[in-house]
């Protein structure tokens, strides 16, 4: 299993450059920084480092010129990833002898070829091993001379011939493995592990090649030992064929189920469009609720003002109202009072029709009393009535001063009356005044 060495220094990239290179079953080890990449290239050797440009401490163009500088790791291939890819980058990289710049994040597959085509290419940078020469291996095959056919009901010969048989029913399934790889890339975008694939159908051409001339050659082999060796190094062939048939299958598989990865994170996908539109429809409606709650508040507020003032105003009403009901208390009182004194009014007004039958009867009296004194003026010669109009005359000027007194009296209490009168007709037309203020006051409310 190829390793890969990843070193970001942003947790999120190398979790996900895990992933995508742990599908495609190679071996990851992660480097927080170049620092920690150094020290685990100084105890092994990957088979391909991916490295970020910009870190903390060591530069991804540092461990590339550290890896170029070392001899046991100059065939390393090197892949810079970077947030940036301009010309300076690309410049620098080539400076320092990447293989590669890849932009990050990684878009599908994208980290996946580029490191698989990296290994494609180193592998097929690698030296062929040279064929094995008689008498050069550590298995010693005899340089004999071939003199004559093999004989053709020889066990070795049937043994051969069935493995042949063997070999090319291997064969045969390793061309239907080959065309379902090629089907599956097309749907999975796995076009770089085919050519890996077809890199390895092509050492198996060759090896297939070989073995044909092998077989030319077994057919001179008049021994034995010649024949049971060739047997095993095709028995050997054979199993390895079985491998690569098996890995063939375990690649069918994975691709079979990268494509049902695939088809789930689109369910995925489009699931998670669509709560993003329904999540954006709803913002779109908690907006416009927001807007139109703002509008009502500012509505609420104008009515609560509004109550505010008119509760208010019906507050003053209503003492306006208390205020009206106790002047028309006052009111009420103030009429019976002035009918009461509209009454004690009609007793003066008798009163003082009275004293002016006094007044008339006092200056009767009067009258009387001149009468009388002239009456004693002309008797006062007379003899004995003088007396009695004497006593006459002082009962008359008696009576006369109590008439006299009571029309002072009946006077001064007319003058109260009218008075009090006056006082009452003003306080009439004060509350009339304060009644029809009030009258227009509810009206216009």
């Amino acid at each position: 299993m190829p390793k890969i060495l990843v070193a970001d220094d942003s947790i999120a990239v190398r979790k996900v450059a895990e992933r995508l290179l742990t599908e495609a079953g190679l071996g990851v080890t992660l480097a927080a920084n170049g620092e920690e990449a150094l020290a685990l290239l100084a105890k092994e050797v990957p088979d391909l480092i991916v490295s970020d440009v910009i870190m903390p401490d060591k530069s991804g163009y540092e461990v590339c010129a550290f890896v170029r500088g070392q001899a046991a790791l100059a065939k390393t291939p090197v892949l810079l990833i970077s947030g940036i890819v301009n010309d300076e980058v690309t410049k620098q990289a080539e400076s320092c002898h990447a293989d590669g710049v890849l932009k990050k994040p990684f878009q599908g597959t994208s980290l996946k070829d580029r490191v698989l085509d990296l290994l494609g290419k180193k592998q097929q940078a690698a030296p062929a091993k040279p064929a094995p020469q008689a008498g050069a291996s550590t298995t010693p095959t005899p340089s004999i001379a071939i003199s004559a056919e093999p004989d053709p009901s020889s066990p070795a010969l049937e043994k051969l011939k069935q493995v042949e048989a063997e070999l090319e029913k291997e064969r045969r399934q390793r061309a239907e493995l080959t065309q379902r790889l090629s089907q599956l890339e097309g749907q999975a975008g796995r076009v770089k592990d085919l050519e890996v694939q077809a890199a390895r159908v092509k050492d198996l051409e060759v090896q297939a090649s070989r073995i044909k001339e092998l077989e030319v050659q077994s057919r001179r082999l008049n021994e034995l030992e010649v024949q049971a060796g060739r047997v095993k190094e095709l028995e050997s062939l054979l199993a390895s064929e079985r491998e690569h048939a098996a890995q063939g299958k375990k690649a069918a598989s994975e691709l079979a189920n990268a494509t049902q990865r695939l088809k789930e994170l689109e369910t995925l996908w489009k699931n998670e469009r669509e709560q993003a539109a329904q999540s954006k429809r709803l913002a779109a409606d908690l907006q416009s609720q927001a807007a139109r709650a703002q509008e009502l508040e500012g509505a609420l507020q104008k009515e609560r003002a509004l109550t505010a003032q008119q509760t208010q105003r019906m507050n003053e009403l209503q003492k306006s109202v208390s205020r009206v009901q106790e002047l028309e208390a006052a009111l009420n009182a103030e009429r019976q009072a002035a009918t009461q004194l509209v009454q004690q009014m009609t007793a003066m007004e008798k009163a003082v029709s009275r004293s002016h039958e006094l007044a008339q009867q006092y200056s009767r009296e009067q009258q009387r009393v001149e009468e009388l004194t002239r009456r004693l003026a002309d008797t006062e010669n007379s003899g004995g009535k003088a007396k009695e109009v004497q006593q006459l005359l002082e009962t008359e000027r008696e009576r006369n001063a109590v008439l006299a007194r009571r029309v002072s009296e009946t006077e001064m209490a007319a003058q109260q009356a009218t008075k009090r009168f006056e006082e009452m007709a003003k306080k009439l037309g004060e509350i009339a005044g304060l009644a029809s203020q009030l009258g227009g006051g509810s009206k216009r409310a």
